[in-house]
C-alpha cells in the first residue's frame, strides 16, 4: 500500500524575530568594535602604553587567531542551538573587555592583559561571523533571508567602522606634537586617560548586551518559518565530507576567503599603512569608517534586491568583485606616486578606499547565501564556519608577514588587487545552483 504523502505545513514567522536579530547584530557590532580598537589609534597607543609596530600588528592578529577553535563553535551551534552558543560567546567578550580595563601600573603587565583581552574577544569571532545564515534560516521566511543575513553579518563590520570613528575622535593624536624633541608627561597621561575611557565604555556596552541576551535569546521559534528550516540536515561528520568533496564549494570558498581575508588584515592596520604617505590618524579613521559604512549600506541593499529577484547571486558578485579590482588597483597605483605620478591627495585616497570597502564588504552576505544554496542540506553554521575559517587563515598569514616586513607596505597594497582579480576569475568559472530555494519555492507549493 503506498504511503500517503503529507503536504508540508505553511511556514510561520514571529514578530520577535526582529528582536533576536537585533540582539545578535549588536553582539557582532560590539565584537568588531573591540577587535579594531587599536589600529585607528596606533600612534596614541604607542605613546601611552609603549606599543611597538609588532604589538599593533599582534593586537589585530588576535582576531584570526581566535578562529582556531572555530570548529568547536560550529559543533556547539549545530548540537546545542543559538542560545547556548551566543551566551558562551558574549561571556568571552565580557571577560576579554574586562581584562583590558584592569588598572595595573606596570606597563608590561598591562600590555599582557590587553593582549589577553583581545584574544578572548577574537574567540567570539567564529559565532558572530558564522551564525548569520543559520539565524536567518531559523527565524525568517525565504523572502527575508538574504536581508536578515546581511544585517546580522554586516553589523560586525559596522562595529569595526565605529572604531575608526570613536578612537580618533575621543583619543587625541600625538601627530601634532611629533616635531617636539620630547612629548610632555601631561600630554602622555591625558592620551592614556582617554584610551582608558574608551576601554571602559566598550566594557559597559558588552556587559549590557550580554545581560540582554541572558534575559531573552531563544534558540528557535515554536514553528519553523519555511520548509528548509524544518528539513533534516546532514550530520556534523557527513557535512565536512560533503564540503571537502564539493569542488564547486571549494572554488567559491576561495573566491570569498582570499580577498576578504586580505582586506580585513589591510583595514585593521590602515593607519599604519597610510602614515608613510602623510595621512593623519583622524583622516585614516574617516577613510576606514566610510569605506565600511558604505559597504554595509550597499550590502543590505544588494541583499534586499536578491530577496526580490532570486537566482542573481553570481551576477551580483561579478559586479562587486569587478569594482573591487578596479578600486584596489587605483589605490595601489596612487600610493606609488613616485613611479606612476598619479595625484596623491586626500580626495583620491578617500574615494579609492571607500569604493574598495563598498564593493568587498557588500559582497559578504551575497557570498553567504550562495554558499548555503550550493551545499544544501549542509547546516548553515558549518558551511559559513569553514569559509570564514579560511578567510581568517589568509588574514593571519598576511598579518604574520606584516610583523616581519613592516617598514615598507607596497607589497601589502599589491595583495589587494591580486586577491580581487583571482576571486573574480573563480566566480566567472563557478556554476551556481539554488537547492534550498528550490525546496522552499517548489516543494512547499
Amino acid at each position: 500500500v503506498p504511503v500517503p504523502r503529507l503536504a508540508p505545513l505553511a511556514g510561520r514567522v514571529y514578530g520577535r524575530r526582529w528582536l533576536v536579530l537585533l540582539l545578535f547584530s549588536l553582539l557582532g557590532f560590539a565584537q568588531g568594535l573591540v577587535w579594531n580598537s587599536w589600529g585607528p589609534i596606533q600612534n596614541s597607543a604607542r605613546l601611552a602604553f609603549g606599543f611597538s609596530s609588532w604589538d599593533i600588528a599582534l593586537l589585530v592578529f588576535w582576531g584570526p587567531i581566535g578562529f582556531a577553535p572555530c570548529f568547536f563553535f560550529m559543533w556547539l551551534m549545530d548540537k546545542k542551538g543559538l542560545r547556548v552558543t551566543v551566551l558562551l560567546t558574549s561571556s568571552l567578550m565580557v571577560l576579554g573587555a574586562g581584562l583590558r580595563c584592569v588598572p595595573v601600573s606596570d606597563l608590561e603587565i598591562r600590555k599582557k592583559l590587553i593582549h589577553g583581552g583581545q584574544l578572548l574577544n577574537g574567540l567570539a569571532g567564529p559565532t558572530v561571523m558564522n551564525a548569520a545564515p543559520f539565524l536567518s534560516t531559523t527565524w525568517f521566511s525565504p523572502d527575508e533571508r538574504a536581508t536578515a543575513t546581511a544585517i546580522a553579518s554586516l553589523l560586525n563590520y559596522l562595529g569595526a567602522a565605529g572604531a575608526f570613528l570613536v578612537g580618533p575622535l575621543v583619543v587625541p593624536s600625538p601627530n601634532g606634537t611629533s616635531h617636539l624633541p620630547l612629548v610632555s608627561q601631561s600630554n602622555t597621561e591625558h592620551i592614556k586617560d582617554r584610551i582608558e575611557a574608551v576601554l571602559y565604555a566598550e566594557f559597559g556596552m558588552v556587559s549590557l548586551i550580554f545581560s540582554a541576551a541572558l534575559a531573552y535569546f531563544p534558540s528557535r521559534p515554536p514553528f519553523p518559518p519555511s520548509v528548509a528550516a524544518a528539513s533534516q540536515r546532514l550530520s556534523y561528520r557527513r557535512s565536512f565530507c560533503r564540503l571537502l568533496s564539493n569542488f564547486r564549494f571549494l572554488m567559491i570558498a576561495l573566491a570569498y576567503a582570499i580577498p576578504l581575508g586580505v582586506f580585513s588584515g589591510w583595514s585593521g592596520v590602515l593607519d599604519l599603512i597610510l602614515t608613510p604617505v602623510h595621512v593623519s590618524q583622524v583622516d585614516a579613521g574617516w577613510i576606514g569608517f566610510w569605506s565600511i559604512v558604505g559597504g554595509c549600506v550597499v550590502g543590505i541593499a544588494m541583499a534586499r534586491f536578491a530577496d526580490f529577484i532570486r537566482g542573481m547571486l553570481k551576477f551580483i558578485l561579478l559586479l562587486l568583485l569587478s569594482g573591487a579590482t578596479l578600486a584596489s588597483t587605483w589605490f595601489t597605483l596612487t600610493c606609488l606616486t613616485s613611479v606612476t605620478h598619479l595625484p596623491l591627495t586626500t580626495a583620491t585616497l578617500y574615494t579609492s578606499c571607500i569604493l574598495l570597502g563598498i564593493f568587498l564588504n557588500s559582497s559578504v552576505p551575497i557570498f553567504f547565501e550562495l554558499f548555503v544554496e550550493t551545499v544544501y542540506p549542509v547546516p548553515e553554521g558549518i558551511t559559513c564556519g569553514v569559509v570564514t575559517f579560511l578567510s581568517n587563515v589568509f588574514m593571519g598569514v598576511l598579518l604574520f608577514f606584516l610583523t616581519f616586513y613592516h617598514t615598507e607596505f607596497s607589497w601589502f597594497n599589491w595583495c589587494l588587487p591580486g586577491s580581487c582579480l583571482l576571486s573574480l576569475l573563480l566566480i566567472l568559472c563557478f556554476r551556481e545552483s539554488y537547492d534550498r530555494l528550490y525546496l522552499d519555492v517548489v516543494v512547499s507549493v
